[in-house]
C-alpha cells in the first residue's frame, strides 16, 4: 500500500503503509507530496501520521542505497526535507506508533509535536551505532531538540530498543494504549488544537526549530 491522506473534519492522517515502509524513492516522493498538501490546505485541522500491520517505519531503504552508492547526498536531502517538512507544519501534528520505529522511521516520529505507541508490539529504535551508520548532523540535531540530553545519549550512542512503557518513562513518547485504542488516544491529544492560526504556529515552529532545519538542511560533507 502506498503511503496515503484521510481527509477528516478535524484530524487529517497519513498512513505510511503496510509493509515495512523504508524511505523508498517513491514513498518520499508520495509523503512530501501530502505533506505540502496539508501545508497548502486552509482547513482548520491537525495531522496524524500513523501506519498499517507491524512496522510504522524501519527507516532508509539500505537495499537501495547500496546499489546506488552515489546517489546518497540527494537521497539523504530527499529525507532531511521530510523531517523539516514535518517539524514546520502550520498545523498541530502527533504520530500514532503502531509498530516497530526505527532509525530514519524514528526520528520522522521525533518530528512530530506529540507521539503516542502501542502496549502490544514495537520497539523504537535508532540503531546507527549498530549498523555502522553515524547520524548526520541535521539528523543529530532533530533527534537532541525532541528528547533529553540523557535520553539522546542513551538512545544514540547504545541503540537501545525502548518498548512502550520504557519509551513513555524516558519521554520518548506522550502517551501508550492498546493498538484498539492507539487512533483515539492519538486523535484526542490533538483534536482540540486543531484551527489554530496557521501563520502564528507556522512562524512559531519555524523560529523554534530554525536551528535544526539549518542543519538538515547543509549538505553532508
Amino acid at each position: 500500500m502506498a503511503a496515503t491522506l484521510t481527509v477528516d473534519a478535524q484530524v487529517w492522517t497519513l498512513n505510511l503503509g503496510d509493509s515495512e515502509n523504508t524511505f523508498s524513492q517513491e514513498w518520499l516522493t508520495q509523503v512530501s507530496d501530502i505533506l505540502a498538501a496539508v501545508r497548502d490546505s486552509s482547513d482548520p485541522i491537525a495531522l496524524q501520521i500513523t501506519a498499517s500491520g507491524k512496522f510504522f517505519s524501519n527507516g532508509l531503504d539500505l537495499d537501495w542505497l547500496q546499489t546506488h552508492p552515489g546517489e546518497w547526498q540527494p537521497y539523504v536531502d530527499q529525507v532531511h526535507a521530510i523531517f523539516s517538512q514535518v517539524l514546520t507544519l502550520p498545523v498541530p501534528t502527533v504520530c500514532a506508533i503502531n509498530g516497530h520505529c526505527f532509525a530514519a522511521g524514528a526520528m520522522l516520529a521525533l518530528a512530530c509535536d506529540y507521539r503516542v505507541m502501542r502496549t502490544e508490539r514495537g520497539f523504537f529504535c535508532l540503531p546507527e551505532v549498530d549498523i555502522n551508520i553515524p547520524f548526520s548532523p541535521g539528523m543529530s540535531a532533530l533527534i537532541q531538540s525532541k528528547l533529553t540530553a540523557r535520553t539522546a545519549l542513551d538512545a544514540m550512542a547504545t541503540g537501545r530498543r525502548y518498548d512502550a512503557p520504557t519509551a513513555l518513562k524516558a519521554g520518548i513518547v506522550d502517551a501508550i494504549c492498546d493498538v484498539e485504542e492507539l487512533a483515539h488516544v492519538s486523535r484526542g491529544i490533538v483534536v482540540d488544537l486543531a484551527g489554530k492560526d496557521r501563520g502564528t504556529l507556522g512562524t512559531i515552529k519555524t523560529v523554534m526549530y530554525a536551528d535544526v532545519v539549518a542543519a538538515l538542511a547543509r549538505p553532508l560533507s
